[in-house]
Formats: C-alpha cells, structure tokens, sequence
C-alpha cells in the first residue's frame, strides 16, 4: 500500500507543479513495450518527434517518476535515419542525467543530445531502452512451498513527458497468461500473456495515470548482492577469470517446513517458485572450468562448448526458495590472444565487464583487473561511468607487486555486460623476471647443496672437545662391561639360591657343594675380567666423577658375594649335621636380611649406571 500511495502523492504533485513549458518539440507517436517475462522490467520507447518551434533543437528530455527512476538500472537512447529504401545502422546517442528549470520535483530527467540541432519542420525518431530494476513487488511477501509467486507491477498508462503527445499506446508483455487484476481503463484489451492500453490521442505534457497488475511470475530472481570478478593477465598465454557470488532470491519469501522429498516427486508443484540452476554464457574458447563453494567442489554442473561459445549450467546445491541465499565460485582461462591486443606502443585488454549470467541483478559489482607486474602508464575505457581506483597485489615471484584496476558499479543488469580496456605499457624484457628467478633459485639450491655434501662440517679431531668426547665414548663403553659383568655375576647368586632350594628339596648335600665350587669359579673369572677395567676407569680423567659409584658398585657386590657365601656354608653344615628346618632358619635369619639389603642396594647402583 506504502508504494501505491507514493504513486498517487506523486500524480497529485505532478498536477499541481507542472507547466508545459517546453513548446519547441512535440511527439507525434509514442509506441512503448514493457517486458515483463523476467525480473528485470525493460521498457523500449519509439518517439517519433516533430520540430515546431523556430528555436534550433539539440537535445530531447526523458521524465521518469523519482520513485522508478531510483531502480533505473540502463538508459539508451539510439536514433537511425532513413534515406530513400535504406536504412542506416542505430547510432546511440549521449545521455545525462540533468535538473531543467521548471521540472516537476517529483520527476528525475534526463537529456539525449542529437547528432546535429533541428530546426523547425524536421523529425527523427528515437528509440530508448529503460531497464529497471527492483520493480517486481512479491504479493503476498511471503509463501509456502506450494504456492505460485504473484507480483506486482506499477507504471502509467500515458507516457510521462514534459512534451506534447498525439498518438501513444503501450503493451505489456507478461511471463505467462496467468493474470489476477490489472487496472482497467479506456481502450484496455487483454490477449493471453499480454495487455494493451491505447491507442490514446491528444494528451498534454506532464499526463500520467497510474495502472497496476497483479500476475503470476514463477521466472527466477537471482540477486547477486555482491560479484567480484578477478581478472587476471599472464603474458604467458592466458587470462584467467574467477568470479565470486553472493546471490539471493529476491522473491516472495518461503515461510513454512521445506520438504526434498515432496520437491523432488513433484517440483513443478512442490518448487514452482524456487530455481535449481542458473546459466552462464562464457567466452568461446573457455577452457579450465571450476564451480565450487567453502564447502570443495560441486559437481552438479554441465558443460555445453562448441566454436561459438560456451555454456555453463550452474546447480546449486539446494533448491532456491524466496529468501535464500548462496555463495559460490567460478573460474575458467580464456586464450590470451582472444582479449589481448597492441594499439600505438601500448597492450591493451578488451573483455566483458559484467556477469556472464543469464539475467542476473548485480546490487553490487567489482571487477578488479591484475596485470603482469611491471605494468605502467595504466588507462581505461568503459562504455559507462564506473568507480575507479588502482591498488597492489602480491603474488608468487613478485618484488614490487602487481597493478590492480579496480571498477565498481551498483545496479548492474545483462546490458551492462559489454566490452572495456585497460591499457598500459610493458616491457618485453620484464617478462624474463619470473624465470630468472626460478633458474637462479635452483642453482643457488644446487650450490648450496653441493657444497654440503663436500664440506667437513664435524668437528675437528685434533681439538679439546673431540678429544674429550672420544674419552667420554671409551668411559660409557668401559662402564657398560663393568655392568654386564656385575649382571653375570648376579645370574651366578640366582644358580647359588636355586641350588639351596634343591638342596632343601632333594637333600643331596653334595649337589649343593658342586654348584658352590662352580660358582666360585664363575665369580674368579669374572673378577680376573673386572680388574682391567677398573684400572682403566681409575687413570681415565673423564671417568672421574662416575668412579667412586662404580667403585661403591664393585665393593658392594663382594660384599655380597661373602654373605651369599657365607649363608650357603650355613645351611649346607646344617644338612650335613641333619638338623631341623626351623633351627636352619633361625641361624640363616640374619645373614638372609643383610643378603636382602645387599642386593637392593646394588640394583639401585647399577640404575644409575644406567640412566648414565
């Protein structure tokens, strides 16, 4: 209702503000076509004007309401002119935005200068193309997943112009024959998916009188909130284009439970307003195509290439609903000998500005152009007024960087998809920088790996550390036999307590004493092996702080050998005398406890031998 109610504030502002004050021009013939088939609202005007004032004319003025006008995405102007049976091509003509004197305040104008001035008699005729934006109002707002979308659509039934106009009419194109209302008024027809209104004679300047329809639209509404397009330029034969989406469906949004399974049994029911995929006419010879998001790659893609162009039909991974949102990213390599030419001393790089998606609303778009490092004296050319500004990108193998333009435009739609330039200079020889990069890279790599191979880098055998740690190594490995020594001989008291413990089973005595003679010779041998080693540790000065351990060890384990002994004489006395078992404890007793502390003590010492 909000919009509605502008539209009628702004007729009443035009009634009371307006004065025909333009009285050198009129319009014969106005025939205006609305397309409406898609999101995007393109009207194409046909003026046929006529010269009757005697004031030489050099520009003709276009008024769009200031509440249309603020979604006005492309304005053309072209004219032809016609010479007997030819017809010249179109020649677009300059447009600006302009603030005449006597304009309604509602209305925004625009001027489109004439190729030469007329004069009073002459007539041309003018076609413009409007492209609007953002015009399409869901209604209902919001639906579920069954629903149709419904939209509406406001405009004015006679062609807003501060000139007379004699004979006008207009049709509307719709997407389908679907229709719940639109307004009526004099000379109305209705014909399937389109709407005439006209034709209307005689109208003043300034005539305006508001209709609305209300249709079914089920066209997709793809709304790239954001696209940046990186483009960027290797002289070593490509040109490779990664373009980032932020898209939306822009129309009535989806309320209610979303169900897959109901939408895949029955999308044209279930899904009727949703779109499942989006089409992208690239360049002919595309070649390395990616379309993948943050979550890795999405394979629900298909190619279509022949020699003249390249179709890329893009799902993504949901089915898109009024509201929903999704971000994804192409990219593709283009030959750099298609879109990269010299023209007097400079390179210059000609490619499409805009999204190669099929009827894709850009809000907002940045198209950021990176050139081979090196690149100076940078200019550009585009068909349209874009933002402008220059910045620096640090890539492998640069020094300094590399130049970046960088072009920003809001409300973009497919007729702003056309060709720019960047041109700069280059030098030839900056092109080598990249591989003498690499080959000095790899040979110095190769250097420095030669040189350590052949390079003595231990530590010299003649100084006092090497010297030091030769001795310690002979010290760590002396100590290591004096340790398996001492375990030998800790393996010969293990045999010496067994063969008590057969003794106290079988009773043979002399058993016992043949295991005792030959432990004692164990032991002699092993103390003949020790005593070298003992010797040497004793002159070594890297051993002095580790020998009164291995010292302690070594009188400790004597000392153990003697009561082992000792204990052993005890018990086979004992047998010998045929005493009992409780009296051979009683006299063993404490010869057993200082056995026990003995060897407790002597395992501790060869631990820390060990950690050593």
């Amino acid at each position: 209702m909000g919009f509605g109610l502008r539209f009628n504030l702004l007729v009443l502002a035009i009634a009371i503000l307006s004065t025909p004050v333009l009285s050198d021009l009129i319009i014969s013939k106005v025939d205006r076509r609305i397309d409406l088939t898609s999101q995007i609202a393109r009207i194409t005007s046909t003026l046929k004007v006529e010269i009757v004032g005697s004031s030489l004319v050099s520009e003709v003025l276009l008024a769009f309401p200031e509440v249309q006008a603020k979604d006005l995405a492309y304005l053309m102007a072209t004219t032809n002119e016609r010479k007997g049976k030819t017809k010249n091509s179109d020649v677009s003509l300059p447009v600006e935005a302009v603030n005449p004197k006597g304009m309604p305040p509602a209305l925004s104008v625009y001027s489109v200068s004439l190729p030469k001035a007329l004069g009073e008699g002459d007539t041309f005729t003018l076609d413009v193309l409007a492209v609007f934006t953002h015009v399409l109002k869901p209604f209902p707002e919001k639906i579920t997943q069954a629903d149709i979308q419904l939209v509406l659509f406001q405009d004015s039934a006679y062609y807003l112009s501060p000139y007379p106009v004699k004979v006008q009419s207009v049709s509307v194109k719709l997407p389908g024959a679907r229709i719940e209302s639109y307004t009526k008024i004099e000379n109305t027809k209705s014909h399937g998916s389109e709407i005439i209104y006209g034709p209307y004679e005689n109208f003043p300047p300034f005539s305006y009188s508001p209709i609305v329809i209300h249709f079914e639209t089920n066209q997709p509404f793809a709304v790239a909130q954001e696209l940046v397009r990186e483009i960027e330029v290797s002289h070593w034969g490509s040109v490779q284009v990664t373009e980032y989406y932020n898209i939306v469906h822009e129309g009535a949004k989806s309320k209610g439970e979303f169900s897959r399974l109901e939408y895949q049994a029955r999308p044209n029911i279930r899904g009727v307003s949703a779109f499942g995929h989006l089409v992208a006419k690239l360049p002919p010879r595309a070649h390395s195509i990616y379309y993948r998001d943050e979550i890795g790659n999405i394979s629900t893609s298909h190619l279509r290439a022949d020699s003249k162009k390249t179709e890329l039909l893009i799902e993504p991974r949901y089915p898109m609903f009024g509201g929903w949102r999704t971000a994804f990213t192409i990219g593709y390599s283009l030959p750099l000998q298609d879109f990269l030419f010299e023209a007097e001393g400079k390179r210059f790089l000609n490619i499409c500005l805009a999204s190669p998606m099929n009827e894709l609303v850009i809000d907002n778009l940045i198209v950021k152009v990176v050139l081979p490092e090196g690149s100076k004296d940078l200019s550009i050319s585009t068909p349209f007024p874009v933002n402008q500004r220059q910045e620096t990108k640090i890539s492998h193998l640069d020094i300094v960087g590399r130049p970046v333009v960088v072009l920003e435009k809001a409300n973009v739609v497919p007729e702003h998809n056309l060709h720019f330039q960047v041109y700069y200079s280059f030098n030839r020889l900056s092109m080598l920088r990249e591989p003498f990069m690499l080959i000095s890279g790899f040979f110095f790599f190769f250097v420095a790996c030669i040189v350590y191979v052949h390079v003595d880098l231990s530590i010299s055998k003649s100084s006092a550390s090497y010297l030091a740690k030769l001795q310690w190594d002979e010290v760590r490995a002396t100590i290591q036999q004096v340790e398996s020594i001492l375990k030998q001989w800790l393996a010969t008291h293990e045999k010496l307590e067994a063969s008590l413990l057969d003794l106290s089973r079988t009773g043979d005595v002399q058993a016992c004493k043949t295991a005792r003679k030959t432990a004692d010779g164990l032991l002699k041998g092993h103390l003949k092996e020790l005593k070298p080693l003992l010797v040497f540790l004793q002159s070594s000065p890297a051993a002095a702080h580790i020998l009164p351990k291995v010292e302690e060890l070594v009188a400790k384990e004597r000392e153990l050998q003697e009561r082992l002994m000792a204990k052993h004489s005890t018990i086979v006395d004992c047998y010998e005398k045929k005493l009992g078992g409780r009296e051979i404890e009683n006299k063993v007793a404490p010869q057993q406890q200082k056995v026990v502390a003995l060897r407790q003590e002597v395992e501790d010492l060869l631990d820390y031998l060990d950690e050593i």
